[in-house]
Formats: structure tokens, C-alpha cells, sequence
């Protein structure tokens, strides 16, 4: 019997696309270029992010 898990809510910083390819604009010796890749700091590099707990309201 297959298990449903619930959906985790998309990160609202990096909207889902948490790693990006960034070029240097220095190319290979053969004519590529170079490029490095950033991980979203929010998610860290995930594309999710877990819910906020809620608070229980005490006392009066």
C-alpha cells in the first residue's frame, strides 16, 4: 500500500531553483566557459523549506 507524504512548501526566496550555474566569463582553452554554481542561502540549495512553528498561545 503506497504512503502519500504531504507536500513541503516551495522556498519564497529562490521560488523553487535553488542552485544556479554563474559563468566568470573566462573560457577553457578549448572554448567553454567557466562556471560556478550558488546554492540558495534560505533553502540551502533544497528548494524547500520547512514551516514555521506555530505558537501555543499560554496563560490568558
Amino acid at each position: 500500500m503506497p504512503q502519500h507524504t504531504l507536500p513541503r512548501p516551495i522556498c519564497g526566496h529562490c521560488d523553487g531553483f535553488p542552485t544556479v550555474a554563474i559563468t566568470t566569463g573566462q573560457t577553457t582553452p578549448d572554448g567553454h566557459r567557466h562556471t560556478i554554481t550558488a546554492d540558495c542561502p534560505a533553502c540551502h540549495g533544497t528548494g524547500h523549506i520547512t514551516p514555521a512553528r506555530a505558537y501555543a498561545r499560554t496563560g490568558r
